[in-house]
């Protein structure tokens, strides 16, 4: 059983996708009707060894871009209104980094992707999850991402 103040947490991974804010849009209503917290996480690639001090600018450069990407996300949160919001930057490999944070936070209940939309298949990260998703230890929720904000609004 856990605790009063437990709040559930909906985990976002945030890029700069179309399919991104396919997942947003979805865990923030639903976040608006049902409670909680939406958790957005960027997460940075580690760069390659080039030269002395040539990785630092690489990260910070990236690092940039993701604090970016969060800020539109988190602008189009405060547009829906009511919604409270945590995000995290980490670095490294993203599945891997996603798993390591779902095991630190207990509160985080749901892992929200969408799927691609694109002929490739429904993107890497869906595809790593649901291929282990007998192993996340909280169930993971696949956005269509040809689905309209319309659409995702009114199942939420």
């Amino acid at each position: 059983m856990y605790a009063t103040e437990y709040k559930r947490k909906f985990l976002v991974v945030i890029d700069e996708t179309v399919e991104c804010d396919r997942a947003l849009t979805f865990a923030a209503y639903r976040v608006k009707r049902t409670g909680g917290t939406v958790v957005l996480m960027s997460i940075v690639q580690k760069p390659e060894f080039i030269g002395l001090g040539v990785e630092d600018v690489l990260r910070a450069e990236a690092v940039e871009q993701a604090e970016r990407n969060l800020d539109t996300r988190l602008a189009r949160i405060r547009d829906i209104g009511d919604v409270k919001v945590e995000s995290v930057i980490r670095e490294g490999e993203g599945a891997e980094e996603i798993e390591r944070l779902i095991g630190e936070d207990r509160d985080i209940a749901i892992l929200v992707l969408a799927a691609s939309t694109g002929n490739e298949g429904p993107g890497p990260l869906v595809t790593h999850f649901a291929a282990r998703a007998h192993a996340l230890p909280i169930p993971l929720t696949v956005v269509p991402g040809r689905m309209s904000d319309d659409e995702i609004i009114a199942i939420c």
